[in-house]
C-alpha cells in the first residue's frame, strides 16, 4: 500500500499511496467510489466520490405531474421503497387538503414496516457477508424472500414496491392477507435470535467491530446523523415517536438505542445491532396494526388531474436508514413546481471521511457496511 524509498544518509522511508475502491466494488453497497489515502494499511483519509447513480429523479417529477412521479419514488430507496412512496404521498397530500382514511393509514403502515424489516434483513446479512461470513448471509436472504412473498402478495413487486398513491394505497389487503403476516411473524421473531446467536456475538465479527469508528452523541448531531445510525450513538430519537404521523401514535413501541453492550456506544457493532433490535419493534407495530386495522375504505377521492394549491411543504418520515425529508413546492398546475429529497444516506455518508482517519482499509468495509449505505439515496 506504500513504496518504500530511499533517502541519503535517512535509510527507507514510506510515500503516501492513492487507492481506489470502487465505483464497482462488492463492498461498496450500490456504485459508489471512495478515493483512499493510505500509508501502508492505515487510512490517512477516505474521500467519497458521489454521483455514479445520479438520475435526476427530482427534476423528473417536475416533468411527470403528481400521479406520474409516485413509481419513481420506488427507485429513492429501493431496499425500503414503501416509505418514499409515502413520504410524496404525505407531501402531495398535504399541499392539496386531501385526508387518508383510517384503512388508508394502516395499510401504509404495515406496508411500511414490511419494508423496513426487509431493508434490516438485507443490512444485517450484508454486514455478516463484508466481514467474511457467509453463512449468516443466506439465512438473512432467506427470511427476505418470505417477506418479499408477502409484498408482493399486497402490490405485484418484490423490489421496487408501489403500493401507495396520493390519497392511500392502490388497493385493500387480499383475504387472509393479515393472518398470514401475523403466522410468518410468529416465525420471523425467533428466527432473528437465531441469527443473533450465529453471527451477532462470534468472537471475530465482534472483535472486527466493537470499539470501530466510534460516533459520540455530539458528532452524530454534528453530521446530523438520522435513523438507526443516530440512536447508535445513544441519542433517543425517532420521528415516530417523537414527531408521529400516519397513525403511529396509535402503537406502543420501543425506540433501541446504542448501549456499548461490546464496546464504546457508537460503534460498529452498536449500528449493526440496532438493525437487530428494530426489527424487533416493526414485529410489535405490524402486530397491533394487524389486528387493530379497522375497516372502511383504503383511498380517498382525488382527482385524476390533480392541481393542489401554491404554496410548499416539508413533510418528514422515519424510512429504514432514518429521516427522509420531502420539500415539495406547488405553483398550482398539474405538475409540481420543485422537489427535494433529503434521505439517511446523504447524512451517512458525510461522516466517513472524518470517521476513517487512522483506521485500517479493511475497517472502511465496516464502516460502509454498518452505516446501512444505499446509494441511490445519495445520488437524486
Amino acid at each position: 500500500m506504500s513504496v518504500e524509498i530511499e533517502v541519503e544518509g535517512q535509510g527507507l522511508a514510506t510515500e503516501e499511496m492513492t487507492l481506489n475502491m470502487g465505483p464497482q466494488h462488492p463492498s461498496t453497497h450500490g456504485v459508489l467510489r471512495f478515493i483512499v489515502k493510505a500509508d501502508g494499511e492505515v487510512m490517512r483519509t477516505a474521500i467519497p466520490d458521489i454521483g455514479y447513480l445520479h438520475r435526476s429523479i427530482e427534476k423528473i417529477a417536475e416533468k411527470v405531474g403528481w400521479h406520474g412521479f409516485m413509481p419513481y419514488t420506488d427507485r429513492v430507496d429501493y431496499v425500503a421503497a414503501m416509505t418514499a412512496n409515502q413520504g410524496w404521498g404525505m407531501a402531495s397530500e398535504k399541499l392539496a387538503g386531501i385526508e387518508v382514511p383510517k384503512r388508508g393509514e394502516y395499510c401504509r403502515t404495515i406496508a411500511g414496516e414490511l419494508g423496513r424489516i426487509c431493508s434490516h434483513l438485507l443490512a444485517i446479512g450484508a454486514t455478516g457477508m463484508d466481514i467474511g461470513a457467509i453463512t449468516p448471509f443466506t439465512h438473512a436472504l432467506r427470511e427476505r424472500e418470505m417477506i418479499n412473498d408477502l409484498i408482493e402478495e399486497l402490490c405485484g413487486a418484490r423490489l421496487t414496491y408501489n403500493y401507495m398513491r396520493i390519497g392511500g394505497v392502490a388497493w385493500d389487503l387480499p383475504p387472509g392477507y393479515q393472518e398470514k403476516v401475523l403466522e410468518y411473524l410468529d416465525h420471523l421473531e425467533p428466527t432473528i435470535h437465531e441469527i443473533n446467536d450465529l453471527l451477532s456475538y462470534n468472537k471475530i465479527y465482534v472483535e472486527r467491530l466493537a470499539n470501530v469508528a466510534v460516533v459520540s452523541p455530539a458528532m452524530a448531531k454534528n453530521f446530523n446523523l438520522v435513523g438507526p445510525n443516530l440512536r447508535a450513538s445513544g441519542v433517543k430519537y425517532d420521528l415516530r415517536k417523537d414527531q408521529p404521523y400516519s397513525v403511529y401514535d396509535e402503537f406502543e413501541f420501543d425506540v433501541p438505542i446504542g448501549e456499548g453492550e461490546m464496546g464504546q456506544v457508537g460503534d460498529c457493532w452498536d449500528r449493526y445491532m440496532m438493525r437487530i433490535k428494530e426489527v424487533f419493534e416493526s414485529i410489535k407495530i405490524l402486530r397491533q396494526a394487524l389486528r387493530q386495522i379497522p375497516d372502511g375504505p383504503v383511498i380517498a377521492k382525488v382527482p385524476r388531474n390533480l392541481k393542489p394549491p401554491a404554496g410548499d411543504v416539508h413533510v418528514r418520515v422515519e424510512g429504514a436508514r432514518g429521516d427522509m425529508s420531502w420539500y415539495v413546492a406547488s405553483d398550482g398546475t398539474e405538475f409540481p413546481y420543485r422537489v427535494h429529497i433529503r434521505t439517511g444516506s446523504w447524512t451517512a455518508m458525510s461522516i466517513i471521511q472524518e470517521l476513517s482517519r487512522g483506521l485500517m482499509i479493511a475497517d472502511l468495509v465496516a464502516v460502509i457496511a454498518t452505516f446501512d449505505i444505499v446509494a441511490p439515496e445519495v445520488d437524486r
